[in-house]
């Protein structure tokens, strides 16, 4: 049968594409210095993030259309907690040539943390059909809690100074690349780190004020 399209496009990879469309959004809102609506679109992409898996292992799938999805995933995760975090660190601190250098590193410690998981993951559904329950390195989707916790800092005065993003970035970057084990969190697990995610959104709400919306 002839494809009309190329790619999938069932439910199981329709909150990957979301979370990717936001961080996009949120690309071009860094670039016109909104990083308030900006850092919101890198945590709404990792909430997108913490649940596609969930949903895609509700739908039997075949070889292909599994692969694609480990495939896209972290072509999403790339630009959600790669790209988009560096775009918006680079353009907090000024747009100075060391921040560029440090984003950029950043962005390569991510692409290569992805592109080893894609490794691991097809070798590993090769050989199981259970579900993956420890990760190697820091999960890219880190970026999505800590850079908005920075923010907070900032924006309270509990520091002064930019500079807090390229360090964090710096300590996001060498996660990503640490060969040291995290499980999986489970679904409570998933709904604890959804709860934080939702008490960062409401801080920055109460500290910056409705008229923002």
């Amino acid at each position: 049968m002839e494809r009309k399209t190329i790619g999938y496009y069932d439910y199981t990879v329709i909150l990957t594409y979301c979370g990717m469309l936001t961080a996009v959004a949120g690309i071009f809102l860094s670039l016109h210095e909104d990083y308030w609506s900006a850092i919101l679109c890198l945590m709404a992409a990792g909430v997108c993030d913490i649940f596609d898996g969930a949903i895609a292992s509700t739908k039997d799938r075949t070889r292909s259309e599994k692969d694609f999805g480990i495939q896209i995933d972290s072509l999403s995760d790339l630009i959600s907690f790669g790209v988009l975090p560096a775009v918006l660190v680079y353009m907090i601190t000024g747009q100075s040539p060391a921040a560029g250098i440090i984003c950029a590193g950043y962005v390569l410690c991510a692409l290569i943390r992805l592109a080893y998981f894609n490794v691991l993951e097809e070798e590993r559904q090769r050989v199981s059909t259970e579900r993956r329950k420890i990760y190697l390195g820091l999960p890219v989707t880190a970026a999505a809690a800590l850079l908005p916790i920075a923010y907070l800092f900032l924006h309270y005065d509990l520091v002064t100074r930019s500079a807090l993003f390229p360090v964090t970035l710096i300590m996001l970057g060498t996660g990503f690349l640490t060969p040291f084990e995290i499980r999986k969190p489970a679904i409570l697990g998933k709904i604890a780190i959804g709860t934080v995610a939702f008490l960062e959104m409401a801080a920055m709400f109460l500290g910056m004020g409705w008229d923002v919306i």
